[in-house]
């Protein structure tokens, strides 16, 4: 409403130009003479107000009435007092969400403030406990200390009250010894003189007792003498001249060193055999073999052995495909040579540590219906001189399986090396000799199997007994994942 007072609006505004107010004719209103210059001079606070913009408002509110675009003027005027309302209540909102956001900075700021007056607190509180806590503990070591001096003072005062105790226990010690011992010398002085002074007055019966008595056993042993020779000579006399008595003792004594000797080849033949049939060489480690003790000792488990169906040789053996075809060969040619009571063929198989030389042995024998006995080369050496009478035991054993055994010699190059180049023992030279003397021919009692790490160093008289030679390597990826993935209770 604005230009009702004759104020212009801005160039912005869309309304048109208020329309203009007739000038004011002097002595119009107020129906005097006077005009305003005849007015008297304001003698109030209201004489400053100049009524001319409201009478310009009325005059021009009649004309708004009698114009045609009031309606309009009177619509634009509303909108632009609305448009000011708006714009209010908006600068009015953004004061309340300054004066908010003034509040919540406020809060926070004080929130922020509170944190780190608890911050310091909490710090401050931490510092005064540890500093309590350090002061405790210091206190409590110098307790600690003041504890440990008066203790160490507390043995030493005791330390030197034994001492002195110890000592004063000693010298009185020393002081009776000291009165025994002169109070003994005293005595046995004494008793000394005292059978001195018997031995002199007593001399002469002394001497005539010794004598009589060096007589009277000088002729006890005289007597004895004489007594012994005259029985020994009549009784030699009468076995003399009595030809009967003299046969049968010769004849008695013969019976007897030939029963003698004749036990003792016996006893010893008889033990050797016992040893052979019931018993275990002392080199033989492990056999599957079953002995009259073991079949008295575990009688479910032999039987169940004995019944058992012959096992795939490779069973559990993870090896490369070439190497399972030859040893599959191996396995079926021994099977075969059992069943038709042939010769075995020696078999060397050689390798690194680990690769499955020991396990295919066990496995190859059960699949052919054999026993197998495990021996190391290593146990030959250390027995010296007896290594010798142990290989013989070994083969005698063998030879008397009914079902076949398989000697499985492990690490065999430890006492099978080379005689010519090798610095080997006497003892180990015979056992060697023994060794080869008892493998010169094929057997059908037992079939000879080495293993070793090194088969270079083996004498050539090993390398002529053997007829095939089986090289274990290590396995690739494609076995050890078979490994990994092979599950033994399957």
């Amino acid at each position: 409403m604005s230009w009702l007072f004759g104020i212009r609006g801005s160039k912005g505004d869309g309304a048109e130009p208020p329309l203009s107010l007739p000038p004011v004719q002097p002595g119009a209103e107020g129906g005097g003479d006077r005009g305003a210059g005849d007015r008297p001079a304001p003698k109030d606070k209201w004489s400053n107000f100049d009524p001319t913009g409201l009478e310009r408002a009325a005059k021009a509110a009649r004309e708004l009435e009698h114009s045609r675009h009031a309606k309009e003027a009177l619509s634009l005027a509303q909108m632009q007092e609305q448009t000011l309302q708006l714009e209010q209540q908006s600068k009015l909102k953004e004061y309340e969400a300054a004066v908010e956001q003034l509040k919540s900075e406020q809060i926070r700021v004080q929130a922020e403030e509170r944190r780190k007056t608890l911050n310091e607190e909490t710090r401050q509180h931490q510092a005064r406990a540890q500093y309590q806590d350090r002061l405790a503990r210091q206190r409590y070591e110098d307790q600690l200390k003041q504890q440990q001096l008066l203790n160490e003072e507390n043995l030493r005062k005791q330390e030197e009250s034994v001492q002195k105790q110890e000592a004063m226990r000693r010298a009185t010690v020393e002081r009776e010894m000291e009165l025994r011992h002169k109070n003994e010398m005293m005595r046995v002085e004494a008793e000394a003189r005292a059978r001195a002074k018997a031995e002199r007055e007593n001399a002469d019966i002394i001497r005539e007792q010794i004598r009589l008595k060096a007589a009277e056993h000088r002729q006890t042993i005289l007597e004895s003498i004489r007594t012994a020779g005259t029985l020994f000579g009549e009784g030699f006399r009468a076995f003399v001249t009595d030809w009967d008595k003299v046969t049968a003792t010769v004849a008695g004594l013969t019976l007897l060193a030939v029963g003698v000797y004749s036990a003792k080849n016996a006893t010893s033949v008889a033990g050797r055999y016992i040893e052979a049939r019931l018993g275990k060489p002392s080199l033989v480690r492990e056999t599957s073999r079953v002995t009259v003790l073991e079949a008295l000792r575990r009688p479910l488990q032999v039987s169940r052995r004995l019944l058992s169906k012959p096992q795939d040789a490779l069973e559990g053996v993870v090896l490369s495909p070439s190497l399972e075809a030859r040893v599959r060969d191996i396995a079926i040619a021994t099977r075969n040579t059992r069943k038709n009571h042939s010769l075995y063929r020696n078999i060397l198989m050689y390798g690194p540590p680990g690769t499955g030389k020991t396990l295919f042995a066990k496995k190859l024998a059960l699949h052919s219906g054999m026993d197998y006995a495990i021996m190391t080369g290593g146990d030959v050496a250390p027995m010296g001189r007896d290594g010798v009478t142990a290989v013989h035991k070994v083969f005698d054993w063998a030879n008397t399986s009914r079902r076949g055994l398989l000697l499985f010699v492990d690490e065999a190059d430890a006492f099978l090396r080379k005689r010519a180049t090798e610095k080997i023992s006497e003892d180990l030279r015979a056992t060697l000799n023994a060794f080869l003397h008892r493998t010169g021919q094929h057997s059908s009692k037992f079939m000879l199997v080495l293993a070793s790490n090194q088969p270079e160093q083996f004498d050539w008289a090993i390398n002529d007994r053997i007829d095939e030679m089986v090289s274990f390597e290590l396995p690739r990826r494609e076995e050890r994942e078979r490994l990994v993935l092979w599950v033994p209770w399957k």
